[in-house]
């Protein structure tokens, strides 16, 4: 199994400069929750996620790049949905829902260059059941970690996967890592990305400098953000995919420092595809969720490969230092 039943993943990466998007369909539709923790977010549908809110189902998340501008590309995963006919019958026609969030890469390369709705559909396209692509790709492609001293003390971040199945019930995490903070590696406690030392020759530890009383560098606000798709074929109602969405966080807490902070847009969606039969102990499903985010992310920065060249910043990688 390469990720979760019932969903197909892809990605596009833009050949012109680093940056990107991938989306999860759901063909068959998935209940949906998301949890919105950082303070600077670009979101599209989180609302109707509400388990307020009518809406009982959506049929794919995007994540991409570009900042605001990249959530454009969700019209190309409608289109695509569209075409398929995969949607919610509203008389006629089928409307398919499509929440996304978007990421800050406008520092890399060309900021003119951006996901856009051929960028989504072209993601839809690459779509398959087949493992997916880590490192530079996809909604990773032009991310980065640790910026909080500067973009050049800052190294290349990426996207990542991981899944476990316990008892029957697959829980699977797709996390695009474009923190504003470190990472951290939660079984040494070991800085394995993150803000390097003035000479760029080590890691430099975001929260050992502030206690040094080292101050970050002024940033703009939005220019980092966390994304991350949890999906189990478990048998989920709207609140328990909320409350997952809520407990993977968890995941990010252990591996970014700092997370969820005012630079930040850190977002995680919850997709239940049911397709398990099993509704499975919540509990249980929320510390699994947790899990598989943070193997996600460490995913992410160990598959990142260092980038460089006109119009791009040196930015190494975490197997540079390995």
């Amino acid at each position: 199994m390469s990720f979760v039943p019932g969903v197909l993943c892809g990605h596009f990466t833009d050949p012109r400069r680093p940056t990107g998007c991938t989306v999860v369909i759901a063909p068959d539709g998935a209940v949906g929750g998301v949890d919105v923790r950082g303070a600077s977010p670009g979101t599209r549908e989180t609302e109707l996620l509400s388990p307020l809110n009518a809406v009982q189902q959506v049929h794919a998340v995007l994540l991409a790049g570009g900042s605001a501008f990249g959530l454009d590309a969700a019209g190309g995963v409608m289109r695509w949905l569209e075409e398929r006919g995969i949607g919610i019958p509203v008389g006629p026609l089928k409307v398919p829902v499509v929440p996304a969030a978007i990421l800050f890469d406008l520092l890399i390369g060309d900021a003119g260059i951006r996901p856009d709705a051929a960028a989504g559909y072209a993601a839809c396209q690459a779509a398959s059941d087949e493992p997916l692509a880590e490192g530079n790709v996809g909604a990773g492609a032009g991310a980065m970690v640790g910026k909080l001293f500067g973009i050049a003390r800052a190294m290349k971040g990426g996207i990542g996967r991981a899944v476990v199945t316990v008892n029957g019930i697959s829980v699977g995490a797709i996390v695009a890592v474009n923190a504003v903070g470190d990472i951290i590696d939660p079984a040494t406690g070991r800085v394995v990305a993150g803000a390097r030392s003035a000479d760029g020759l080590a890691m430099a530890g975001t929260t050992r400098a502030f206690l040094r009383g080292e101050l970050p560098t002024e940033l703009w606000s939005g220019a980092a953000t966390t994304l991350g798709i949890v999906v189990t074929d478990a048998r989920l109602d709207k609140t328990a995919a909320n409350k997952v969405a809520q407990m993977a966080h968890d995941g990010l807490a252990r591996t970014i420092s700092p997370v969820h902070s005012v630079t930040d847009g850190d977002t995680i969606f919850a997709l239940a595809t049911g397709a398990s039969g099993q509704s499975g102990n919540l509990t249980v499903l929320g510390t699994l969720a947790a899990e598989v985010v943070a193997l996600a992310v460490l995913r992410a920065v160990r598959a990142a490969v260092a980038i460089s060249g006109p119009g791009l910043p040196d930015l190494p990688a975490a197997r540079d230092f390995e």
